[in-house]
């Protein structure tokens, strides 16, 4: 709750739009990060992706553990040369992590093939893993090493969505993307939480969603939720609305972003190999219309050559400004921008990193993290220009910038949170925290108290 709160005090606060953002370190010492994000359990911790193999944890107080939650070195191939595309890429915990113990991650195995596997948490230790738990749940054939997609993450829908890259060389040889009956180049949606829908094929374990768009069509995968995508770098939902957002990567000449509202049903087509960003390739692909469009395209050149998706915020600490706005990058550039859907997609250059932005990351906070591939370094997004008042170190919910002096009397005190509420209340009648269909005195309180914990 308090996330959600603070978020609001900022725009009470009145954050400026045009804030420029930055970065400061959040951890370092890793070897080739490529991932990051939470278990979604309310412990704080921070989970990253090492490509050789490894996932590491930073704990809420920012200290990396030395043990890695999980090494699957032995397992992975790829990730450990420059430019190597395969290796361990993805990372998913289930929406009830915190009752069952269970995530997924998403790999290149012997021979190059992608491998999704299944692990549980130890029975006796939240900070490692179950190597033994290891049962992979789907598989498929990689005919070139690049190109992998690699992330994986559940959908609002509580289904897990797997995002697969074209199979690599260069124009998609084969026109893999665009076809119904091979499995690369798409967006995959499966259920692992239902029955087997192989019986008897131990690497394809899991249950088609009877919603997927081309679920009675002889002719398609069963699985594949959308297609039409090159090598999609870093695929996110948005937290708050359900929003579904798809970072590209182009061939020579484009970068693109796709989107998809909540609530859509699939099926969209997302132009390759007959479209790079809003242009037609000029190649053979069997298909002249019914593309969807990317909401938003850039050109090689001094922008970069290669596209890093990452998340639309819904973190407190870089100011209202910055809520639902899409967060991306440039692999090679290493340029930040962001992308606001609700004004024609407008698109404004942030700052520049300065380093191989291999990842985006989000924390269980929402604030938003950047890797740093071959420094081996995380960076956290800030906002310097949003004060840190109580002198923790961090400008967050217990400061002032998030809670300011509304009455005027000089104080922050218990009348500001009440004349917060009840202005916010008039507005946008959400603030009944307890619940009893009315927003009155024990709501303040309820507040208060949610707020106090946080903030002591």
């Amino acid at each position: 709750m308090k996330r959600a709160v603070c978020a609001c005090l900022l725009a009470a606060a009145g954050s400026s739009a045009s804030a420029q953002l930055t970065t400061e370190l959040f951890v370092q010492g890793l070897d080739r990060p490529v991932f990051m994000t939470h278990a979604g359990d309310g412990s704080g911790r921070t989970f990253i992706i090492e490509q050789e193999g490894a996932i590491r944890i930073v704990d809420a107080g920012g200290n990396l553990l030395p043990t890695p939650f999980l090494d699957i070195d032995g397992t992975v191939t790829g990730g450990d040369s420059g430019g190597n595309e395969q290796g361990l890429l993805g990372l998913a915990f289930h929406p009830d992590y915190e009752n069952n113990g269970r995530f997924f991650v998403n790999y290149t195995g012997s021979g190059g093939d992608t491998r999704i596997a299944e692990y549980s948490v130890s029975a006796t230790d939240p900070n490692v893993a179950d190597a033994s738990s290891g049962d992979v749940i789907m598989f498929y054939d990689q005919p070139f090493s690049n190109h992998n997609g690699g992330w994986l993450g559940f959908g609002p829908d509580g289904y897990l969505y797997i995002s697969a890259g074209d199979g690599g060389s260069a124009n998609d040889p084969g026109n893999r993307a665009g076809n119904l009956g091979n499995v690369l180049g798409k967006l995959h949606r499966i259920d692992v939480d239902g029955p087997d829908s192989i019986p008897g094929d131990d690497e394809q374990d899991y249950a088609i969603p009877a919603d997927n768009p081309f679920v009675g069509d002889s002719a398609a995968i069963p699985t594949i939720w959308a297609y039409g995508l090159r090598n999609p770098w870093r695929t996110s939902f948005d937290r708050e609305t359900g929003d579904l957002w798809i970072a590209d990567v182009g061939q020579n000449v484009r970068e693109e972003v796709n989107f998809a509202p909540a609530g859509d049903t699939g099926g969209q087509h997302y132009g390759w190999r007959c479209r790079e960003g809003f242009a037609s390739t000029g190649l053979a692909c069997g298909a002249t219309t019914g593309f969807t469009d990317p909401v938003h395209q850039y050109l090689h050149g001094a922008d970069g050559c290669s596209i890093t998706g990452g998340y639309a915020y819904r973190g407190c600490e870089l100011g209202d400004a910055f809520q639902g706005l899409y967060f991306f990058s440039d692999y090679c550039s290493g340029r930040i921008w962001t992308l606001d859907k609700d004004n024609g997609f407008a698109n404004t250059l942030q700052f520049s990193s300065g380093f191989n932005v291999s990842s985006f990351g989000e924390m269980e906070s929402g604030e938003l993290l950047v890797a740093d591939l071959f420094a081996g370094r995380v960076y956290k997004i800030v906002n310097p220009n949003n004060p840190d008042s109580d002198g923790d170190g961090t400008p967050d919910s217990c400061d002032e910038a998030c809670l300011p002096d509304l009455t005027g009397d000089g104080n922050l005190d218990f009348f500001d949170v009440s004349a917060f509420l009840n202005a916010y209340n008039a507005m946008n009648p959400i603030a009944d925290f307890t619940g009893d269909g009315m927003f009155n005195f024990f709501d303040v309180s309820a507040f208060l108290n949610a707020f106090n914990a946080g903030c002591p």
